[in-house]
């Protein structure tokens, strides 16, 4: 049986063993899936990623490549959490293990100079002086000796264990972190390419619209009817959005609106355009907030409060050419049609105020196509 300080040293080499975990190799193998898994995602996307040529077909695959870009960015900030989480865990660990194995030294060394000693006494004399004298005491002097020996020795085994176990884990972090540099590099260079095929989508997108007779202005040739930027102009109050996220309407006058309700109109247009032989008369688009209170004042009960109007985000036209006149060819038509280009007649503008000319951009239901 072993005694109580040997015992407790046993104990002390127990607690050393079990601060070392497989936590680590399970995080490098959970890298190693993501990374396959990021590659074979990569290959799929390029046998499905097909040029787009419409203007609803272009208008959603640069969102698409907006919300891939942010998608791949937050992967990317949560791997790295989850790295930085890692390491100094791992760091904690080894600490651990490093002052166990000092305190354990410690142990270790008046127990060998013990041991020493004790071998030390029957190496002065021959075997036969030291059996003489009392049997007894010999007997446990040597039994005392034969005990911290193996003592000594189940230590010293069980230190070399600790030492190989952190050696390992070393090793199991040195390959986790190169898995997850190579996946950091991979998802840095996927975020790369997304954001040029996002801008390459506007400018062909750009380049479509001019196509369908939309004349840009200064600021639309500079940036682009840019769909990508929705949710920042979502964050302006009505009436006051930038030009930078305005779009021109083709046909006359000086029409806009948000960029991916104007890419929708202008596709509306050109299939209005084949039906009427016509493009689509539009006598107000967006209205900044001043221009709002201008027609509430001029046309009061017959526009929105200043603020309240859908005018002010850039979602709502109206339109001339016969789509203000109820069930007319051109109201039926675009009643039945302007759906599938995300633009509605609200039921509100059917009975109060009754405004045939008035139409909408539903940016849910635009999304969906």
């Amino acid at each position: 049986m072993a005694s109580p300080r040997s015992a407790g040293l046993i104990a002390v080499v127990m607690v050393v063993t079990s601060l070392v975990v497989d936590a680590s190799a399970g995080q490098a193998a959970e890298a190693r899936a993501a990374v396959r898994a990021h590659d074979a995602a990569d290959v799929e996307r390029r046998e499905q990623d097909k040029e787009p040529g419409s203007l609803i077909e272009l208008r959603k695959a640069a969102q698409k490549a907006t919300a891939d870009i942010e998608a791949a960015t937050k992967a990317l900030v949560n791997r790295q959490k989850a790295l930085d989480q890692a390491q100094k865990e791992l760091a904690a660990k080894l600490a651990k293990l490093q002052e166990a194995n000092r305190e354990l030294a410690k142990v270790r060394q008046p127990l060998s100079e013990l041991v020493q000693a004790l071998y030390q006494v029957p190496a002065a004399g021959n075997l036969s002086d030291f059996f003489s004298g009392e049997e007894q005491a010999n007997l446990r002097a040597m039994s005392d000796a034969t005990h911290m020996v193996a003592a000594r020795n189940q230590i010293l085994a069980e230190s070399g264990k600790a030492f190989q176990e952190r050696e390992r884990l070393a090793a199991e972090a040195q390959e986790q972190r190169a898995a997850n540099l190579l996946q950091e590099a991979q998802l840095n260079a996927e975020i790369n390419t997304l954001r040029q095929r996002s801008q390459k989508l506007v400018k062909n997108l750009t380049a479509a619209l001019r196509k369908a007779g939309v004349r840009l202005n200064k600021q639309a040739r500079k940036t682009g009817c840019d769909p990508t930027q929705i949710s920042t102009a979502e964050q302006y109050p009505n009436g006051l959005l930038p030009q930078a996220y305005l779009c021109p309407l083709p046909g006359k006058g000086n029409h806009q609106l948000r960029a991916d309700a104007a890419i929708a109109f202008a596709a509306m247009n050109e299939a209005y355009r084949k039906r009427f032989g016509r493009p689509m008369c539009v006598t107000s688009s967006y209205r900044s907030l001043g221009a709002q209170q201008a027609v509430y004042y001029q046309r009061p009960g017959l526009a929105a409060i200043p603020g309240k109007s859908n005018h002010g985000f850039g979602l709502a036209v109206d339109l001339c050419g016969g789509v203000e006149v109820f069930r007319s060819a051109q109201f039926n038509w675009l009643e039945a049609n302007s759906k599938k280009y995300g633009f509605i007649h609200p039921d509100w503008a059917y009975v109060s105020p009754f405004e045939p000319w008035h139409w909408e951009y539903d940016p849910k239901l635009g999304s969906a196509l």
